[in-house]
């Protein structure tokens, strides 16, 4: 008798201390923050990548719309700003250019490395 009563307390513990970590976890803030952050330095990098090569009508693969076959994409903070890398191609036929773009705290452009002969970096 003693037994069942001690595992049922132990199994109602192990239940609070999981569900009060998980309502803890779903509630914290600042992953979401993190996330909406990281989502605007990709949409940033996208206006900015299209303005570098002087087409609207490029496809782009990166961390917002990865393509596991063109190959990585990742965006990380960096300490200011942020690098976002991904690729490229003019066209449908066309070869997929590798890029990896800096951008300040206030999302401007840095540097930009591209893979890419007909892009002229300055």
């Amino acid at each position: 008798m003693n037994h069942r009563i001690g595992r049922s307390l132990f199994a109602l513990g192990i239940g609070l201390i999981v569900a009060t970590l998980a309502f803890q976890w779903i509630t914290d803030p600042e992953p979401r923050a993190r996330r909406q952050a990281e989502e605007q330095a990709v949409q940033a990098s996208r206006v900015l990548l299209r303005e570098a090569v002087g087409q609207e009508n490029i496809e782009i693969v990166d961390p917002l719309s990865p393509n596991r076959k063109v190959g990585k994409v990742y965006v990380y903070a960096e300490t200011p700003g942020w690098a976002v890398s991904g690729h490229y191609r003019r066209s449908e036929d066309g070869r997929w250019h590798p890029y990896l773009m800096h951008l300040t705290e206030t999302l401007e452009m840095h540097a930009l490395k591209a893979d890419d002969a007909a892009l002229d970096l300055k």
